[in-house]
């Protein structure tokens, strides 16, 4: 099995890692944490055994390509169970095709016991340089004051230069999560940090995607300025789905009709981290760029209240945004106005 302190890291890592161990999760010296990560990624969580190692707190780590062959079909066993001990969890790992129920079967574990957890999908060394640089504490202040306009309003409004127009009606019995990159017992997050979400009542509208789509699709196709997607929701059901790049769009749309809800509207969000200044082509950063994202499938109910369930989650987003909240302008062209 890999020893992670035998493991060379570039030491610019070494901010980022601070971030997530002392700020982001909060880690006590007498803790225990679950760090998993694989091949792709083993420096990235070698430069965050580090930091454990320095605070002195006890963990243990798994390499996923150590216990089955990728893409998994089950999160192996021996992680389920040292989850089971531990208080904090870290997840860097690369998405592969059709991961996506192991993730569940960890955050079902995450959900029950309240562990803090930082799920790192997708992490990559720019993203080390960059949104774990983030000040999380700015980024949860502000958090905090989208999340209030938020959760009071009964419709949202979104539109871009290039011709997103949604409009999203908020069902007032579904909770609004603050994800800022301040990680909780209550909410497990992503790290980079810095988003509100929501199930929404109802989507209706076009959202032109000329930032990224999700999950292991954005590995595979990236920044999207060049060659965006289309899409027409109706009835919080995707209806259309168009792009010049044609192996996009049908793999997009196979995506999305995987499963009897996959074509659902679960998730409506605004990121809020106002560190970002543009798309790197990839969902884990790119979806905390101040703005609405949306995503089909998966609307997270055991946080929201939301009572439907689904086996995927794709999110998609887009760039320069003006938003509103009932009557009240909150960003123009992608900048916070509060």
């Amino acid at each position: 099995m890999t020893d992670l302190r035998a493991v060379p890291f570039d030491p610019e890592y070494g901010e980022g890692a601070r971030n997530a161990v002392h700020v982001c999760l909060r880690v006590g010296r007498h803790e225990k944490v679950t760090l998993i990560t694989d091949q792709a990624c083993l420096q990235i969580a070698a430069s965050l055994a580090a930091e454990l190692d320095n605070l002195g707190a006890a963990y243990r780590s798994f390499v996923l390509e150590e216990f089955a062959p990728r893409p998994l079909t089950e999160m192996p066993p021996p992680v389920l169970d040292d989850l089971e001990t531990s208080q904090v969890s870290i997840y860097a790992v690369i998405a592969q095709p059709n991961e996506l129920r192991t993730r569940m079967q960890m955050t079902n574990v995450i959900n029950r016991l309240h562990i803090r957890h930082a799920h790192m999908v997708n992490i990559e060394p720019r993203i080390m340089l960059e949104g774990m640089r983030a000040d999380f504490r700015k980024v949860d202040a502000l958090s905090v004051k989208v999340r209030e306009i938020a959760q009071s309003a009964q419709l949202i409004r979104a539109r871009t230069a290039a011709g997103t127009d949604l409009r999203a009606e908020l069902n007032p019995q579904y909770k609004w999560i603050k994800t800022s990159g301040i990680i909780s017992s209550y909410k497990w997050g992503n790290l980079p940090g810095g988003e509100v979400f929501t199930t929404p009542g109802e989507v209706n509208g076009t959202f032109v995607i000329d930032g990224v789509v999700g999950d292991y699709l954005c590995a595979k196709y990236g920044d999207l300025k060049e060659t965006p997607l289309t899409v027409r929701v109706e009835g919080n059901r995707l209806k259309e789905a168009h792009s010049a790049n044609r192996t996009l769009e049908d793999e997009f749309w196979r995506y999305t009709h995987a499963d009897s809800n996959s074509d659902r509207v679960g998730e409506f969000a605004i990121g809020t981290n106002i560190s970002l200044h543009g798309v790197i082509g990839n969902i884990l950063q790119d979806e905390k760029i101040p703005g609405v994202h949306i995503a089909f499938g998966n609307p997270y109910g055991a946080h929201t209240g939301a009572e439907w369930d689904c086996s995927t989650h794709i999110d998609v987003v887009g760039t320069k945004f003006d938003i509103w909240a009932d009557d009240r302008q909150i960003m123009r062209s992608g900048a916070f106005l509060i």
